[in-house]
């Protein structure tokens, strides 16, 4: 009988090569680097397939080409959206699998759902444009689609044409005209692969465990569960499937702070990706009637987190990161703001946890490191690249793997760990 334990199995010495294709039993949490927003594909135990969100920036945008933003990755031969459809090919658990059997967006902005403008394709079933996450179902269907508020939608003003009249509930201030765009292609991209392909869309059922969950052999990992922590303004209590608004009586949220938010346990491992709630007030303080406060306790500790709202200066907030405490940190970075100085000094901070910790970006732009200056050296793990988390062992063990945004063959380019997990 062996005594080499799992953890020395766990294979260290992959820099080069391609990434170890996916086995029966490991989680891939794959945090993909497009330069245009977030986008995560995630291959559960037994083969179950997620995406979360899949941005594409605008490139109509003024800011979108200038130094205050990532460059479109690994080139700009095609959309972001493309490239997730030939990241998710290549690393798919069957290759020649035709759809993904959940996609959830987080909440209704560009960074997260795409964004039409004169450049967008055209449907191949109907006369509307896709960006995005949409670009994305177009080639790779999906089983079950959800968002934050289907099928009664609140967004912002203005309301300037007769199908927002009809979806939108309440407003607040906006301005940008081709957001009333992206959202009538979005719900015209709904209705159309219903009809055509049976694609169910569903609310977020916010405190359940069982809207996303293992479709091929759920009776294997008993120990895994995807719990929805919020969305649409409601929270879980972390009592049975019971919430509460998160939304204080006359306050009107805007639309990060609607965001959807997720933990993955499995076995002893725990990870949390949130949107982009916010955790401060106007003046950087922590803020405990934020979204970040209210949910902190409810997710409890976990072992990796992705940043909400990008490191941007309202997230991360001194409670918040004292709570939650992940070893691993993973900002899902495009703009120059990312993350702020104060917000990486609370997530590095001994003082609010103990404890050895890593970070790991997509994109740190050259702006932000100059702002920040070396610290950036001392405490980024990995600054560039698509960021595997692969959880081994039933959720005992998991490694970072950083793999070559630059190039379509995606190498490994660093390992970290293996790492125990909590």
């Amino acid at each position: 009988m062996s005594t080499v334990s799992v953890a020395e199995r766990i294979p260290k010495n992959m820099v080069g090569d391609s990434l170890p294709e996916w086995q029966k039993g490991y989680l891939d949490l794959h945090h993909i680097s497009t330069g245009r927003g977030d986008a995560a594909f995630i291959v559960l135990p037994d083969g179950t397939t997620l995406l979360i969100d899949t941005g594409d920036i605008s490139e109509a945008r003024s800011r979108t080409l200038t130094a205050r933003n990532a460059k479109l990755m690994p080139n700009a031969s095609k959309t972001a959206g493309r490239w997730v459809i030939d990241y998710i090919q290549q690393f798919h658990p069957t290759p020649k699998a035709t759809n993904i059997d959940y996609a959830v967006i987080t909440h209704f902005h560009e960074d997260h759902m795409g964004e039409i403008d004169s450049t967008s394709t055209l449907s191949k079933l109907g006369a509307f444009p896709v960006s995005g996450i949409t670009e994305v179902v177009e080639t790779i269907p999906v089983g079950t689609f959800i968002d934050r508020a289907y099928p009664k939608y609140s967004l912002p003003e203005p309301m300037k044409t007769q199908l927002f009249r009809q979806k939108m509930l309440v407003s607040e201030d906006f301005d940008d005209q081709s957001y009333m765009k992206t959202m009538e292609a979005y719900w015209q991209f709904l209705a159309a692969h219903k009809k055509q392909y049976g694609m169910k869309v569903q609310k977020i059922a916010v405190g359940s465990k069982n809207q996303i969950k293992l479709q091929k052999a759920p009776n294997d990992y008993p120990g895994f569960e995807i719990r929805n922590i919020h969305g649409n303004g409601t929270a879980w209590t972390g009592w049975g499937q019971s919430t509460f608004s998160l939304i204080d009586k006359g306050k009107k949220p805007g639309e990060n702070n609607l965001s959807i938010g997720i933990r993955i346990r499995y076995g002893m491992f725990d990870y949390y990706t949130g949107g982009d709630i916010a955790g401060n007030d106007d003046y950087g303080a922590a803020d405990f009637s934020s979204e970040e406060a209210k949910v902190a306790p409810v997710i409890g500790p976990v072992d990796v987190a992705t940043l909400n709202h990008h490191g941007n200066s309202d997230s991360q907030s001194s409670y918040y990161v004292r709570t939650i405490r992940p070893k691993v940190w993973i900002q899902q970075s495009w703009s120059s703001d990312h993350p702020g100085d104060e917000v990486l000094s609370r997530m590095i901070s001994t003082t609010l946890y103990p404890g050895e910790r890593f970070i790991f970006a997509n994109n740190l732009l050259t702006a932000t490191k100059n702002v920040i200056g070396s610290k950036v050296n001392r405490v980024y793990s990995a600054t560039h690249g698509h960021i595997v988390v692969r959880v081994y062992d039933g959720g005992n063990h998991y490694q970072v793997i950083i793999l070559d945004d630059s190039s379509t063959k995606r190498e490994v380019l660093a390992v970290f760990g293996p790492f125990q997990s909590r």
